[in-house]
């Protein structure tokens, strides 16, 4: 039997709706406290942090795990924690060692982690097994092993030793099927963290609920990272709202002369099937009817406002690189008018001052709105603390941009769909 690209997409959601959507996962938070005092947990977490010259830049992803390891300590168990760093591709690279990390752990636990050099082995086994309730355990980033990323059961049963449950607690990481995400979870009873239970709720719940008007505002480079997630919401979604450079291959799909912009050519029919399906489907998808373009990037580019919608043509060597003031009057006007917003990508090149109008316009539009509002990717976030607004005005920021994508876009995460498998006390 052949199957189509449609077949194909039709099976995945399938899988992922009847997995999702009634899940059966043991979650940290259901468990008796006495089915966990003196017990050893060991905990995956995401302390992927940026650093620059062996200082943290942001330690909001260890801040995230501290509620678990809170619970667990606060329940007398020990805790043996997983993470890794970087991209060491399986071998030993000193920059991306954990040592920062349990410094700052440390600072925020406000209590000792010893700290191994390692994360597997006899120095392994034996730190695990002597630890005391009340303890914390920081292992060695798991990537310094290629067994990891190859998730060979080994090198996950060596994670698992001396230890009695796992708790899955790195959103960011549980869309890869790696030894310390889905692999350890064939070896010990599994369940989610505080981090990760919020995450799946929140996510979850778009569809679940489908609390209309549904806004998907979608941004960034490339088509290709975020295509799947128009595609799926496509079917639940009233308005989507393209910006970044993502719109400018769907400008370019319509017959628009785009001039030098970003625009991904190969993919100008994909974005004709995606703007035709959208009409099948009584979705609106909204690109911008007026741009901000400059012939170049900098922090002093002479920029100017042209009216796409109107026809007017941009000129040789000029950029679209942020939506202009009538886009942002109508992209806030349906945003004001939503009971559900997904945010996933800046509307233009906001690290740069004459580019960031539209970003900051529609991200206080957002923060304002009392719609459900979830908001994911680095960019956005990044570009949410640059221009000082709290994440308190929005329900949800998503720690996991890569896991979120994947999740709106109805693949099944192997981190989660594995915590379905009841391995026993």
């Amino acid at each position: 039997m052949i199957l189509s690209f449609g077949t194909l997409s039709s099976i995945v959601r399938c899988d992922f709706f009847v997995l999702f959507m009634n899940p059966s996962f043991r979650r940290l938070s259901n468990e008796e406290p006495q089915k966990l005092k003196g017990k050893r947990a060991i905990v995956r977490v995401d302390f992927n942090v940026p650093q620059e010259d062996g200082k943290i830049l942001d330690d909001s992803r260890i801040k995230a795990a501290i509620p678990t390891i809170h619970f667990l300590l606060d329940r007398g168990c020990s805790v043996v924690i997983l993470s890794h760093l970087g991209r060491p591709k399986g071998a030993v690279v000193e920059k991306y060692r954990l040592t920062e990390v349990g410094k700052r752990l440390e600072e925020l636990l406000q209590k000792p982690v010893k700290r191994l050099e390692v994360c597997i082995g006899e120095e392994a086994r034996e730190a695990k097994k002597s630890l005391k309730p009340g303890e914390v355990l920081l292992l060695e980033n798991t990537r310094f092993h290629i067994e990891e990323t190859e998730n060979i059961l080994s090198f996950a049963w060596e994670l698992s030793e001396e230890c009695d449950f796992f708790v899955e607690d790195a959103f960011g990481c549980v869309h890869r099927a790696h030894a310390s995400t889905e692999g350890i979870s064939h070896y010990l009873p599994s369940m989610m963290g505080f981090l990760v239970e919020k995450e799946f709720e929140a996510l979850r719940g778009i569809f679940e609920e489908k609390k209309a008007p549904i806004t998907l505002v979608i941004g960034g480079a490339k088509i290709d990272t975020k295509i799947g997630v128009i595609h799926n919401f496509l079917k639940i979604a009233d308005n989507i709202l393209i910006g970044g450079g993502l719109a400018n291959t769907f400008f370019h799909a319509k017959g628009y002369d785009v001039k030098d912009s970003l625009v991904e050519l190969d993919k100008a029919e994909l974005a004709r099937k995606i703007l035709q399906e959208a009409g099948e489907e009584k979705c609106r998808i909204v690109l911008a009817r007026d741009v901000v373009v400059a012939k170049e990037i900098s922090n002093t580019a002479e920029t100017r406002v042209v009216h796409r919608k109107n026809g007017e043509p941009m000129e040789d060597g000029e950029k679209i690189l942020d939506i202009g003031p009538d886009s942002i009057a109508l992209f806030e006007e349906i945003i004001a008018q939503s009971q559900t917003i997904v945010w996933n990508g800046p509307l233009g090149l906001f690290e740069y001052e004459p580019f960031a109008n539209g970003t900051l316009k529609i991200a206080e539009a957002i923060a304002k709105s009392n719609a459900t509002s979830i908001v994911g990717g680095g960019d956005s976030i990044d570009a949410i603390h640059r221009f000082g607004i709290s994440e308190h005005h929005f329900s949800h920021i998503s720690t996991g941009g890569g896991a979120m994508l994947e999740f709106l876009e109805g693949k099944v995460l192997p981190g989660i769909s594995v915590l379905q498998r009841h391995v026993e006390w």
